[in-house]
């Protein structure tokens, strides 16, 4: 076992960090929780940002047929999903007047909750060391709205009750851009404090559904969300 708690503390630059004799460092080895993605299917819309799509597959203009569609589709599996209407604002239509199409704007909601000592973290690594927990995600500005993304990431205790630390991340667009952009967030968690058990990630992004003689579905779309935990710390 000492061999495998050698390599643990060899690649991953460990030097220093609080290291159990009693932990199966096989087990910890194999399953690399240090430096890898903790997220799964991180690119649930199907797309990457290395791959723009273009504006005619992104907004697709043609009549829809059936239903109005109000929720993206996609392999959403290892995420829990919910869509939330935002109230539609008629206060500057005048009395009278027929609306032949109407905008209904929605949040698409994505949450993840990572348990960080099932994916192969130690107590006293999280507690005493406390490494750096890396959150990066990219949204494609669909210039629907000024604000069409939203992120939430929070740090939890082992009761996931207690917030121990907490980042949002709300930006606005430019919407006399040209083109939609893909767009990087993150931030970096360090020097957090003990007891952090998960990590619970969440985005929301914005979508339009248009009804009446215009009739399509438009939606803001995210891919490679990531949530890594890197073998280094950082004095808070």
């Amino acid at each position: 076992m000492a061999e495998w708690k050698k390599k643990c503390e060899v690649e991953w630059g460990l030097q220093g960090a609080p290291m159990p004799d009693g932990l199966d460092w096989k087990s910890t080895y194999e399953a690399k929780p240090l430096g890898r993605n903790l997220l799964k299917n991180p690119s649930p819309h199907g797309v990457s940002k290395d791959e723009p799509e273009s504006d005619e597959s992104a907004m697709d203009q043609r009549p829809m047929r059936g239903p109005i569609r109000f929720a993206p589709e996609g392999d959403f599996i290892g995420w829990t999903t919910s869509t939330e209407t935002i109230p539609e604002d008629r206060s500057g239509i005048p009395e009278g007047v027929v609306i032949c199409s109407s905008s209904r704007y929605s949040w698409f909601s994505l949450v993840q909750v990572v348990d960080l000592k099932a994916e192969g973290l130690w107590d006293e690594l999280l507690d005493k060391f406390q490494p750096e927990i890396v959150i990066q995600d990219w949204y494609q500005d669909s210039q629907l709205q000024e604000q069409v993304y939203e992120l939430h990431v929070k740090l939890l205790g082992a009761d996931k009750s207690k917030v121990i630390s907490e980042r949002s991340i709300l930006p606005t667009e430019d919407r006399n851009a040209e083109s939609k952009t893909w767009k990087e967030v993150s931030h970096v968690f360090s020097g957090y404090g003990p007891g952090v058990r998960y990590v619970h990630f969440q985005h929301r992004l914005k979508n339009m559904s248009m009804d009446g003689m215009v009739r399509g579905f438009y939606e803001t779309k995210s891919s490679d969300s990531s949530v890594i935990v890197k073998p280094t710390k950082t004095s808070s």
